[in-house]
């Protein structure tokens, strides 16, 4: 068997495969072997499609940069045709029949898949614990969280299943499972990539999917390879020359300014210590690479930005769980978990004017956002301000979830969610995940592209991520600085 498999990214076992020294079906073998010995302790991936994947690499993958690389999908987004589709949900169980548009453009690159990860109940929460399928463990300790809502992904490229997974952003979910498990992940600019053709404007395009990875230049050879128009996209990032992304990583970028924040923007979010020393090192290792770093941040009202978050993803949620149960039946919406069906319930209590009103605070984030990056190139920040936590911290607790189901069942008597959104109740139960996606849902909100890079290490052997946040369509520079870092040799190591 091919023991060296996991020291390998994408892109060097594409051209070991390329070259003859190994085959796609000795690399799909040793990726396989990594699963079978890994995920009972990780649970990182909840279904497989093993034979299926044997049978392409015997049949023919398509030529493209990355034929015969083993690979992962979130079960969420992506639509896999002929593979189920649960959501992390107890509910939902749908076959596809077709790919979604970027699966389709996925496979083009010669990619063999063989599962689908772990994900919480339609990405809601950043842990992977969903009740259908149980926690992802953190590849670093067991029983500690591997994050959201790529947590499953996240654990897998960290613990050398596969080099590279898919997963999908809209409020930190590539970025926050890659700072708790020690890998690259980088959110793309608002409609870089396909969202479609099901759905095309996640959470009011807050949504972007991508990869994560454990090399800057696996994300960006993939990357190039997505990119680009959909037919009816809401959205369109600036189109790219073909291998633009993967060029930036082979070159420094010239001198930047960028802009360090320390405060998270959420009330009464704290930074752990250990979080602030690996952001004031980062900032030192920026300067001694010849870049310029000053202390600023934009000029947001957090309290307004939260809750205007709030009201555009229970919005969603509540369009989601209504929109499945008209195209495939009510059982697959009977038995969500108690926070999404209080979401749902939010939603649907919520007017017009509620979400018109958030989608102008959005605005005002993006510009106070976008005055900032007219003095600065980017803006450094913690990704996530503590490290991973243990199993059961970020879920709803036992009286929470009472609480929530209480609320379910007097909903059709009174119009409790409206009562619930305008009470602490939101705050209260919210807290504990919203302060800890401070850093993140600024680059979900403005559309900018952002990106987690394996920075540091606590004292307890835990990943720390520091998050990069650039101007719009600027993928390019942060993939030059991410390679700048991974070249000097600052990247922490993943689990393996």
């Amino acid at each position: 068997m091919f023991k060296e498999y996991p020291q390998y990214d994408a892109l060097g076992l594409a051209q070991l495969i390329k070259s003859g020294d190994i085959s796609a079906k000795e690399a799909l073998e040793a990726a396989i072997y990594q699963a079978n010995k890994l995920n009972p302790k990780l649970n990182a991936i909840i279904h497989r499609f093993d034979e299926r994947a044997f049978n392409a690499a015997q049949q023919g993958l398509p030529q493209g940069i990355f034929t015969g690389v083993p690979y992962l999908l979130k079960d969420l987004n992506y639509l896999f045709a002929d593979e189920p589709i649960k959501m992390g949900s107890r509910s939902v169980n749908i076959v596809p029949t077709e790919d979604s548009e970027l699966v389709r453009r996925m496979k083009a690159t010669g990619i063999n898949t063989f599962g689908k990860t772990n994900t919480p109940e339609f990405g809601l929460i950043i842990t992977t614990e969903p009740k259908s399928f149980g926690a992802t463990h953190n590849p670093f300790k067991k029983g500690y969280s591997s994050g959201g809502s790529s947590g499953g992904s996240a654990a897998a490229v960290s613990a050398g299943i596969v080099p590279m997974a898919g997963g999908g952003d809209g409020g930190g979910s590539i970025r926050f499972p890659s700072a708790w498990c020690g890998v690259f992940g980088l959110k793309p600019s608002r409609g870089r990539n396909p969202s479609g053709p099901l759905y095309a404007e996640g959470w009011e395009g807050a949504v972007a999917d991508h990869v994560i990875t454990r090399s800057v230049r696996d994300s960006a050879a993939m990357l190039d390879a997505t990119a680009g128009r959909e037919v009816g996209a809401a959205f369109l990032a600036e189109s790219s020359d073909q291998g633009r992304f993967l060029d930036a990583t082979k070159t420094p970028p010239k001198s930047l300014k960028i802009a360090l924040m320390r405060e998270p923007l959420f009330p009464g979010a704290k930074v752990d210590k250990e979080v602030t020393a690996v952001l004031e090192q980062t900032g030192r290792q920026l300067e001694d690479m010849g870049h310029r770093v000053d202390y600023d941040t934009p000029k947001i009202d957090s309290d307004r930005m939260w809750r205007d978050f709030f009201t555009v993803v229970c919005a969603h949620t509540a369009y989601l769980v209504e929109d499945l149960e008209l195209r495939y039946g009510k059982q697959q919406v009977a038995n969500l978990e108690p926070q999404t069906r209080n979401m749902a319930m939010i939603g649907r209590s919520l007017s017009v004017m509620d979400l018109l009103k958030a989608k102008q605070g959005w605005h005002e984030v993006q510009y106070q956002t976008g005055l900032i990056l007219e003095q600065y190139d980017m803006i450094l920040c913690p990704t996530v301000p503590t490290a991973a936590v243990k199993h059961g911290v970020l879920p709803p607790g036992r009286i929470d979830e009472l609480l929530l189901n209480v609320s379910g069942l007097i909903e059709k008597g009174i119009n409790i969610g409206k009562w619930i959104y305008n009470s602490s109740i939101v705050e209260r139960l919210s807290a504990p995940v919203l302060s800890k996606m401070a850093f993140t849902t600024l680059g979900n909100i403005t559309g900018l592209p952002a990106m987690s890079v394996p920075l540091g290490m606590t004292s307890q052997g835990l990943p720390i991520g520091m998050q990069f946040i650039g101007r719009m369509n600027d993928e390019a520079r942060l993939f030059g600085l991410a390679a700048q870092f991974e070249s000097a040799g600052l990247f922490t190591d993943p689990a393996i």
